[in-house]
């Protein structure tokens, strides 16, 4: 049976939404012995009079995010367990990045496509998604604020030789690789970050900073919808427990078109948003039109700025040397 799920939801999907949580309210009660909001007018009042914080910190890392993994760092290869979503997420999220990867490169590597490019993974937690973009053949660093998740990525991969060559952790935020890493990456990868980060904006902004001119930033993430309340929320934490239950925060889901706003204004092109959808019973992600719930976006930094010209003004010797070098992108950039 094929699900459609709609922007705007009519009034059949209210009514059967509504009786959905009616029925799972009283099944809570039994079990719990307290009771969860089921009208929809009533959760519209409670859950959308809440507005996105605007951190005044000078870090995007988020204490008690932090907590919240730290609790769940040896569980991240539990295929079965927490993080199980996770797992099925990157038979998607990553030919989502090696197709789109190799349509914008004229350089392909058999067996290795994305030899030759140097991948940052933010939030890697234990090495879920760095694993798959190493086994491609990328170089890449993976970098999350909780150093047992680091130990756990460390441990895993020193399974596998090649992984141990071609993937270094570091437990570190973003903003503190900043100054060491100046347009450093052809591509960053930030998957189901951004919606636990304290300062989006500064995020976007230290993205900017380390990726390369005309370099790609990937970000899957949680659009804030009533929709995704119900599901992401209510039903995955609460009633199902596909993720455990405080995972995140309604209030810190970010829009696309949010999203869009922070990478435009920071000088990237968004150039993709894509709708993905869980399936539970079948622990299997596709994508779909519908970017209600959860969606992957796909943006490239702008170019670098052209150099003025010299030619009038310069002795021959330094036209030479500044004509050798101005405005070149190293090969490996996407």
């Amino acid at each position: 049976m094929t699900v459609q799920l709609y922007d705007h939801a009519d009034l059949s999907f209210q009514t059967g939404l509504r009786d959905i949580l009616q029925d799972s309210n009283r099944k809570r009660q039994l079990k719990f012995g307290s009771s969860l909001p089921v009208s929809l007018t009533e959760m519209k009042s409670n859950i959308f009079t809440v507005k996105r914080p605007f951190s005044t910190s000078h870090s995007s890392v988020d204490s008690k995010e932090m907590k919240k993994f730290q609790l769940l760092a040896h569980k991240w290869w539990d295929e079965e367990g927490e993080y199980a979503a996770l797992h099925s997420m990157n038979d998607i999220r990553v030919p989502f990045i090696r197709d789109t990867l190799l349509s914008m490169s004229g350089n392909y590597h058999l067996g290795n496509p994305l030899s030759g490019m140097k991948i940052l993974d933010v939030g890697c937690g234990g090495g879920l998604l760095s694993e798959p973009l190493g086994r491609l053949g990328a170089s890449v660093t993976g970098i999350d604020p909780v150093e047992d998740n680091i130990r756990t990525a460390d441990q895993h991969k020193s399974f596998d030789p090649v992984l141990a060559e071609r993937i270094q952790y570091k437990s570190s935020s973003l903003e503190e690789i900043v100054e060491e890493s100046m347009e450093t990456f052809d591509v960053i990868v930030a998957s189901e970050v951004v919606e636990h980060v304290a300062d989006l904006e500064m995020f976007i902004k230290c993205c900017s900073q380390v990726l390369k001119p005309e370099g790609s930033l990937f970000i899957t993430t949680i659009n804030k919808t009533q929709l995704s309340y119900v599901l992401g929320i209510v039903v995955a934490e609460k009633i199902m427990g596909i993720v455990p239950e405080g995972t995140h925060e309604w209030e810190k889901f970010v829009p696309p078109e949010e999203l869009e706003r922070l990478l435009e204004s920071t000088g990237f092109s968004v150039r993709s948003v894509q709708g993905m959808l869980y399936n539970p019973l079948s622990g299997s992600w596709g994508w779909v039109q519908s970017t209600s719930l959860n969606y992957a976006l796909h943006a490239v930094r702008a170019g670098a700025a052209p150099q003025p010209h010299t030619t009038d003004t310069l002795p021959q010797t330094d036209v030479q040397q500044s004509t050798g070098t101005a405005g070149t992108v190293p090969d490996s950039a996407v």
